[in-house]
């Protein structure tokens, strides 16, 4: 997956796991950048009686690097507080809650946004309310009534969002899993699966998202609007990250303290490094670092261990690939550092040499906003991934390719990949979840009234 329970001790942990990290230029709003980010994986619609909510006792980040240096040039920063109604009931709501501040509601959400720009800090909004979860219809009648509430504008050009979303990122969990049991070859794999119909194993699950729009001369370093796509200057890279504080004290009677300073318990740039690229024994270490100390995996994305497995599943179907043994200068520009001009005509994310998992966005290029192709760059869209990351880009598909070595001729222009690099997928696309076209932009959340326990069939 994107980025879900990809750590051993991140995925003991949901409610601090950053799973999906978005940047795009806001396709409805072209003067601004949103980014999105998501923690607590795959939560089941039917929830209750205790509903998912972000951790008051977790710092959520997302960072912006706009010099080139793996280090956060602006963050914003977000705490939630809990507020409990009547602690005398185990309900989560005691009636219907039409409405974010319905005396119905009995476990409320609020958080607070701050702004740290050169070391200062400078809070932006304090005491912004959270939707509810979807519960279902006698609970939530007009849930997409209760989200809108729950998305605030607080000055600046400014627009927040944090809640339950319906979860984006569509993939074939089962399939890459088992094996790697990929289409449209999956009767050469080792396994011989007939199915050739992609299943989204995500389909119908929530998330929690905190989104924010904003324009996007802030987050440049001059303080300036980019308009040209060759400029540096339009170039940032955006992570995300979640940190809980050092020390945790458990009493007997079921209450806990916590103390000390903070510590990065997860971070996302790019989908899929830490999922597939850093190897096991590294990947509670990624989680705690910033970019800025990526060099220290650069061996593992120039020789990725799934692109030497690929050819043994596949016999025959990757020869060239299996010939590759060259350092994968590519990959590293993807990933890495960015594309810098000359190898695409018009386009560029490079951010310089420091070796760094972020998404890069370059604010210059336009949105797609007729037919974007959810491959991306690949798919000869430049607004889309690896430029940023939009909801609906196919990122399985894409890094697949390019770990297959599709991606290869950008810097060996000698080198033709086999031509299943091209196909290879896991069979699905955006058309296996939903989406909003306005912010938030991630769909809404399925009730779990309305949901088979089982099925998680999107209605």
């Amino acid at each position: 997956m994107s980025s879900h329970r990809e750590a051993p001790a991140i995925s003991k942990d949901p409610v601090a796991d950053n799973t999906d990290t978005y940047a795009f230029v806001s396709p409805d709003d072209p003067g601004t950048v949103t980014i999105i980010t998501n923690y607590l994986p795959l939560e089941p619609p039917f929830g209750g009686p205790n509903f998912y909510e972000f951790g008051d006792d977790v710092r959520y980040d997302i960072h912006i690097d706009n010099n080139g240096d793996g280090k956060p040039d602006i963050t914003y920063e977000f705490a939630f507080e809990t507020l409990v109604r009547d602690p005398n009931t185990f309900l989560y709501n005691t009636g219907p809650i039409d409405s974010i501040d319905s005396a119905n509601w009995n476990r409320r959400q609020f958080y607070t946004i701050t702004l740290i720009k050169h070391g200062k800090r400078r809070v932006l909004a304090r005491g912004l309310a959270c939707p509810p979860c979807n519960i279902g219809p006698g609970s939530t009648p007009s849930y997409e009534t209760l989200a809108a509430e729950a998305i605030h504008s607080i000055g600046g050009g400014r627009t927040v969002f944090a809640g339950q979303r319906l979860e984006g990122f569509y993939v074939d969990l089962g399939a890459i899993f088992d094996l790697a049991d990929l289409r449209p070859f999956e009767k050469l794999h080792l396994g011989g699966m007939a199915n050739s119909l992609g299943v989204n194993a995500t389909n119908g699950f929530g998330v929690h998202s905190i989104a924010i729009k904003v324009p996007k001369a802030e987050l440049t370093r001059d303080g300036s609007s980019p308009t040209n796509p060759m400029s540096s200057g339009s170039v940032i890279g955006v992570w995300a990250a979640a940190s809980r504080q050092k020390s945790v004290i458990r009493e007997s009677h079921g209450k806990r303290h916590v103390a000390g300073s903070w510590v990065q318990v997860s971070r996302l740039g790019n989908p899929l490094v830490n999922e597939v690229i850093v190897p096991m024994g590294e990947k509670d270490l990624w989680n705690s670092l910033t970019p800025a100390d990526d060099k220290r995996f650069l061996k593992h994305v120039q020789h990725p261990e799934l692109a030497g497995l690929l050819p043994v599943l596949y016999p025959g179907v990757f020869p060239k690939l299996a010939g590759l043994t060259a350092a994968r200068a590519d990959l590293v520009a993807v990933l890495l550092t960015g594309l810098p001009s000359g190898i695409i005509p018009g386009f560029q994310n490079y951010t310089g040499k420091t070796y760094a998992d972020e998404l890069r966005l370059n604010m210059a290029i336009p949105p797609t906003t007729s037919n974007p192709n959810p491959l991306g760059l690949i798919g000869n869209d430049a607004a889309g991934f690896p430029n940023g990351r939009r909801v609906f880009d196919d990122v399985v598909s894409v890094e697949l390719r390019a770990i297959a070595g599709a991606t290869y001729p950008l810097v060996n222009k000698g080198y033709t990949p086999d031509g299943a690099a091209s196909a290879i997928t896991d069979g699905l696309t955006d058309a296996d979840t939903t989406y909003l076209p306005v912010f938030p932009y991630l769909g809404t959340p399925q009730g779990g009234y309305q949901t088979a326990p089982l099925g998680l069939v999107a209605s």
